[in-house]
């Protein structure tokens, strides 16, 4: 990621699960400062891996204490189930989501992140499992894909840094 963000292009990585944005996150504050966090995902990924443990389900709590994570600025969409910590993200869970629509969740986002350099990040899990069913850890009551896609569509003009998609499971589609 270093190497790439250093040719002076920007990262959008495919796969994985969500513990490979730790790894892009330093790579992108390395070039970019600390960034604001845009994540659409089911679980807010604040839990405690012990002093030496990290997974897909801790990588917020360990960027926001490395302090690659501009908490003031970040967000968390479509949340639907509940951590022990927000890490002082705010969470816009997903049945808020189905309430404010689509118009609401880019009127959110764009306040939160404002004008700052962000990094998006999207777990598949986000999306109900009626229209991903292909994820690890799939949790019902999600977007829809058209709703993400229409929100996704709404944001473009923000200062994204850098982007993944991750926690897609081929064998579960």
């Amino acid at each position: 990621a270093n190497q790439i963000l250093s040719s002076g292009v920007q990262l959008i990585t495919l796969g994985g699960d969500h513990a490979i944005t730790l790894p892009l996150l330093r790579a992108h504050v390395k070039k970019y400062g600390p960034l604001a966090l845009v994540q659409f995902d089911a679980h807010q990924d604040t839990w405690d891996a012990g002093p030496e443990g990290f997974s897909h389900g801790s990588f917020v709590k360990e960027a926001v204490g490395e302090g690659l994570i501009d908490v003031a600025h970040s967000l968390q969409i479509g949340i639907r189930t509940i951590a022990p910590e927000t890490c002082g993200l705010e969470i816009i869970d997903a049945y808020h989501c189905q309430e404010i629509g689509v118009s609401g969740m880019v009127e959110a986002i764009r306040k939160r992140v404002g004008s700052k350099p962000a990094y998006l990040t999207i777990d598949i899990d986000v999306l109900d499992p009626a229209f991903a069913p292909g994820t690890g850890t799939p949790v019902s009551g999600g977007l829809s894909s058209a709703q993400l896609l229409m929100t996704l569509n709404k944001i473009t003009d923000l200062d994204f840094r850098g982007m993944d998609i991750v926690e897609m499971a081929p064998a579960y589609d």
